[in-house]
């Protein structure tokens, strides 16, 4: 599996020691063996703490949140705007067109902190703004791609859009960015018109739920058969 690290912080003042490998794995090993084939799921890579979510940005963006591991400053990001964040790479590689798009030529890998990730599920509704929650979440369901853009048949993933939240743009609510372009250009070599090359990697994902009953009411998830084992918070 390759990985990539990358150093958090919560502002230039706050930049920490902390280290986070994002990691790969064979697409169609995951897609065959280990991701469910259909359902409302919410793919992620996740640890105890942290979960990584993606954004698509110019280069003036990326550069300055990966500098200053924030978005807040950037004379170019807007933060009174509504910004989608995936947490299902390959939802975002179709929504890029895998880093070719205009304006989405750099890839962000954006760990957050978990219960920051589960408060925005909890908080989001499908329409309107949230409840008792600074900001707005914004929470739609799409059907999940295939690595040549076509929808999976069965498969859902999910988005938040998420429009005056400071925590997020602060970087309170961040672990750590990285940028992963460089990985991303290297897998999209391995695409063809209908098809791909058996060795294309993935980021290595899993079926995530959040520790929290709200959260999972809120984003409708489908639960896979061994939840009732998994303790849910309140």
């Amino acid at each position: 599996m390759a990985a990539a690290e990358g150093s958090s912080g919560r502002g230039d003042e706050k930049r920490g020691v902390h280290t986070k490998k994002w990691e790969s794995q064979s697409y169609r090993e995951q897609d065959r063996e280990i991701w469910p084939g259909r359902g409302n799921h919410i793919l992620a890579q996740y640890d105890e703490d942290s979960v990584v979510v993606y954004q698509a940005f110019r280069p003036e963006i990326a550069e300055y949140a990966v500098a200053h591991q924030r978005f807040t400053g950037c004379p170019v990001y807007g933060e009174e705007r509504m910004t989608w964040i995936k947490p299902n790479f390959m939802w975002m590689m179709f929504r890029s067109n895998w880093a070719r798009k205009p304006n989405q030529e750099r890839i962000l890998a954006i760990w957050l902190h978990r219960d920051a990730f589960d408060q925005y599920l909890a908080n989001a509704k499908r329409r309107g703004s949230t409840r008792e929650f600074k900001g707005t979440v914004r929470l739609q369901w799409d059907p999940d791609h295939v690595p040549t853009g076509e929808r999976h048949a069965y498969r859902r993933a999910v988005q938040l859009g998420i429009k005056g939240v400071p925590t997020f743009a602060d970087g309170t609510d961040i672990v750590c960015i990285q940028d992963i372009t460089e990985f991303v250009r290297e897998q999209a070599k391995l695409l063809k018109k209908k098809t791909y090359h058996e060795s294309l990697l993935s980021a290595r994902e899993r079926v995530y739920i959040p520790n929290c009953k709200q959260a999972v009411e809120g984003a409708m998830l489908s639960l896979p058969p061994d939840s009732e084992s998994i303790e849910i918070k309140s």
